[in-house]
């Protein structure tokens, strides 16, 4: 359709909607983009170990390997969007809603989106009233809202917490993110949620189920022999919080079906766990999370003498913003470590990879919908962590990083060690 009939179309829904009864529909907006910059650093490590045929030469020096890239980059403020949402008002306290939101590469004006998935951010429709709300679709699940409600970031650009890059990464996230590729961590789709009613004196709360929409076959050894068939794709979880004046805390839990192989009687879920709670004193504003996140391989027969494959992440975030006239000052610092003892054999011991990230960010309003931020992050990684400056679509700068086995039984190898991202952006809402 040519441009103009487009937007003529556009004008027109929204024109009809304004004139439907006790009905509203609403086109919005963000565009967010950024010139921005990433690097990783690599450091050699150097360990005597003539048995190795991929170090023929051990004690040879190898350089430090540093990667770098400039890019315009796209939502490091607010994610960059355009959608639809509207409401109808049925009568004696009920409403019908729906919300059409996608993501869109302003830097390049493609969309964000899974392969297939047109309105990937949200794409859902309600029914509410004085029970709370009934909504379908896919939408941001439980767990992931205190990653992003009590991270000052929101869990974007090069000041992200630490534990997101790691679980929203799609394998992008070194050796332990290749692991745990989750891609209910942000949102789920084929979702069923109920949202608790807003007048509960400051209580609030969702629960979601997903569904895997996959085939069951009876017998179940009709199932065909390939993975990630018969289980994979779910998602349950819940958030509880309570928020009043200038307090919020929320806990939430959440369990993914990341992987399963029936022949084999193996589930893999991801399980994740997290607190957090922000204050606002007026002056300074604080900020902090904790987060629990298991790796679970669920056998319908034990093994013997065998490590379960588990691992353990533990993170957490302490924040703070603080207004500045017009502006407003970000700072984060956030940690996460994994704990792969069960990947390891029996009886060797492998040292916990390990994250500390710095941010720091300014942000200035120019109106109530334009701004201006600044951002620069440090992030320090130890045995084996691989968190990289900034996630793809944005940057694509990684490290040399060794393989699981190389964590097991660590050689010579590159191992990554340092990475910096900068962001100086704009932010439009319309």
């Amino acid at each position: 359709m040519p441009v103009k009939k487009s937007l003529a179309f556009v004008a027109a829904l929204v024109a009809a909607g304004s004139a439907w009864a006790q009905s509203s529909i609403t086109l919005f907006g963000v565009v967010d983009a950024a010139v921005s910059y990433y690097q990783t650093n690599s450091k050699y490590v150097n360990t005597l170990n003539v048995f190795n045929p991929s170090n023929p030469a051990p004690l040879v020096p190898r350089p430090d390997v540093r990667q770098s890239q400039w890019v315009l980059s796209s939502g490091n403020y607010t994610g960059s969007r355009v959608g639809f949402r509207g409401t109808e008002d049925l009568g004696g306290g009920l409403a019908a809603s729906f919300w059409l939101e996608a993501g869109i590469a302003n830097d390049t004006g493609a969309s964000v989106t899974p392969i297939g998935v047109a309105f990937n951010r949200r794409s859902t429709v309600s029914l509410s009233g004085a029970f709370g709300e009934v909504r379908l679709g896919r939408d941001y699940t439980p767990t992931f809202w205190n990653d992003n409600v009590f991270d000052p970031f929101q869990t974007v650009g090069v000041g992200a917490v630490a534990i997101s890059m790691l679980l929203g990464g799609a394998g992008s996230a070194g050796t332990i993110g290749n692991l745990i590729v989750n891609p209910n961590y942000v949102r789920a789709s084929n979702s069923v949620s109920y949202f608790l009613p807003p007048d509960l004196g400051g209580f609030y709360g969702q629960v979601m189920y997903a569904l895997g929409e996959n085939t069951k076959y009876d017998p179940g050894t009709l199932t065909p022999d390939l993975p990630n068939t018969a289980r994979t794709g779910r998602y349950a979880g819940a958030r509880m919080g309570y928020a009043t004046g200038s307090f919020d805390v929320a806990a939430a839990y959440g369990s993914s079906v990341i992987g399963d192989n029936y022949f084999a009687g193996l589930t893999r879920y991801l399980n994740t766990g997290n607190i957090g709670g922000s204050y606002d004193f007026g002056p300074v504003k604080l900020y902090g999370e904790y987060s629990h996140v298991v790796l679970q391989n669920d056998r319908s027969v034990p093994l013997v003498l065998t490590p379960s494959g588990d691992i353990t992440i533990t993170g957490y975030l302490l924040g703070l913003t603080v207004p500045v006239g017009p502006g407003l000052i970000r700072a984060t610092y956030s940690h996460l470590q994994a704990d792969l003892k069960n990947v390891a054999p029996v009886g060797v011991s492998v040292p916990d990879p390990k994250t500390d990230k710095l941010a720091l960010g300014y942000v200035h309003n120019l109106s109530k919908r334009t701004l201006l931020y600044a951002t620069v992050a440090y992030t320090k990684n130890k045995n084996g962590a691989a968190i990289p400056p900034a996630l793809p679509p944005n940057g694509s700068v990684g490290y040399l990083s060794p393989s699981i086995a190389d964590l097991v039984n660590p050689t010579s190898g590159y191992r990554a060690d340092t990475a910096y991202g900068y962001d100086f952006g704009i932010r439009h809402a319309f």
